[in-house]
């Protein structure tokens, strides 16, 4: 047998195959703890890309796969159903804005989105107004990396070098008015012109409620939404919430758009949706949408996937077993506290909290030896990227772990 460097061969997200990245083995992971394989302990200050909301290897999240793994590991969804996606779909019906009760379940984020899009176009067809093919989206969003999802994200961020085979869509500036400042009406003005102007081309608008994520880091205020739903109402364009990253409660809120107490035609939720254990993501739409679309011409491989809709259902119910949103409201309070005495590092452009998360937007980045140092110095893992030194903890982060986590943080933001 050949004795490969495995490592030289695995091309690794965000990064050169030729010249890949260093990066640490982890053997084993539970809680808030990731374990690498020199037996280094490191708190896990990203929730794994924001999925672990309750942490590593939740054991019931764990025994539902487990269990189901003896069962039925997979069957297609396709003219054949499953217990799983039933028990699964009765829980997000409980937790489910009211009003979106039809769910596609899809592979991942990304698809999701892409399912969304398809939705909203097929739906303009099936009412008649074939025209309407374009998508409506914010400077400084993001909605995954599959052509249609990358195609409604920022035109000038991570996925600009894509623009020649992208879809062309339409964009409005971000919001400037943050979330707990003044309402200012005229920050509407701008996205109110573009569905004015582009009205009859226009399927829907996506948008990420609240909190952009990871082309921005930046959350707005809530009143857009309010005005972007009234809009979108009278002129017969969908809304679609993005709520991959924002859902089952990283913003303090079960929904990210319950701040601003509006629901949207269609919803995507993912991430968090199975803890953190294992692929699985949705397009939720209302019953109005679905029920004018024929046929939806969109069928994943493993789409509900029964490991994953047990691991999911085992999720939402985790909601009900302890009180998440005091945690998040506690670990808002820490991260506010923690972060707010950086403003004054002269690396340092500014500084978010909301809910269970935690924003440096910095001048310049550490380096990526210097952010392994760091890890390996103070026991937390953190990812740095774009000008971010961030942090989304899991739910269940303990006081005494967000101020090693919001000290690491200070260390990567204070680079000379």
């Amino acid at each position: 047998m050949t004795d490969y460097n495995t490592q030289a061969h695995i091309w690794k997200p965000y990064a050169s195959a030729k010249n890949p990245p260093a990066a640490f083995n982890v053997v084993s992971s539970s809680g808030m703890t990731i374990v690498l394989d020199d037996g280094t302990e490191a708190l896990d200050g990203i929730s794994s890309w924001w999925c672990a909301s309750h942490g590593h290897a939740q054991p019931t999240v764990v025994e539902a796969i487990r269990q189901q793994a003896l069962q039925m590991p997979h069957v297609m969804f396709a003219g054949l159903s499953h217990e799983p996606a039933e028990e699964l779909t009765a829980e997000l019906l409980r937790v489910l804005p009211p009003g979106l009760d039809k769910i596609f379940y899809a592979d991942s984020g990304s698809v999701a989105v892409e399912c969304a899009l398809k939705m909203a176009i097929q739906y303009q067809q099936a009412v008649g107004r074939p025209d309407r093919r374009k998508i409506a989206a914010l400077k400084g969003g993001y909605h995954g990396d599959t052509i249609g999802a990358m195609s409604v994200s920022d035109p000038d961020g991570m996925h600009a070098m894509f623009q020649g085979l992208l879809p062309r869509q339409y964009f409005a500036p971000q919001p400037q008015c943050r979330f707990g400042q003044p309402w200012v009406e005229s920050d509407f003005d701008a996205i109110a012109a573009l569905l004015h102007e582009r009205d009859s081309e226009l399927a829907a608008v996506i948008i990420e409620p609240i909190f952009q994520g990871a082309n921005a880091m930046y959350f707005y205020h809530p009143e857009y939404l309010r005005r972007l739903r009234e809009e979108c109402n009278s002129r017969g364009i969908l809304l679609i919430f993005d709520e991959i990253a924002t859902g089952f409660g990283r913003t303090g809120e079960l929904w990210a758009q319950n701040y601003a107490g509006v629901t949207p035609d269609i919803m995507c939720i993912g991430k968090a949706l199975t803890a953190g254990t294992i692929t699985l993501a949705a397009a939720v739409a209302s019953s109005a949408v679905a029920d004018a679309i024929p046929a939806f011409m969109h069928g994943p491989t493993f789409m509900a996937n029964p490991l994953a809709c047990r691991a999911a259902a085992a999720a939402v119910r985790l909601l009900d077993s302890y009180d998440w949103q005091g945690n998040v409201k506690r670990i808002e309070s820490e991260l506010k506290a923690g972060l707010e005495p950086f403003r004054t590092l002269p690396n340092v452009r500014d500084v978010r909290v909301l809910g269970a998360v935690g924003v440096l937007e910095v001048e310049k980045l550490p380096c990526p030896d210097f952010v392994r140092k760091t890890v390996r110095e103070t026991g937390v893992w953190l990812r740095p990227y774009g000008k971010f030194v961030y942090t989304m903890p899991p739910f269940i982060a303990s006081t005494d772990d967000i101020q090693r986590i919001v000290a690491a943080m200070g260390v990567l933001a204070d680079v000379r």
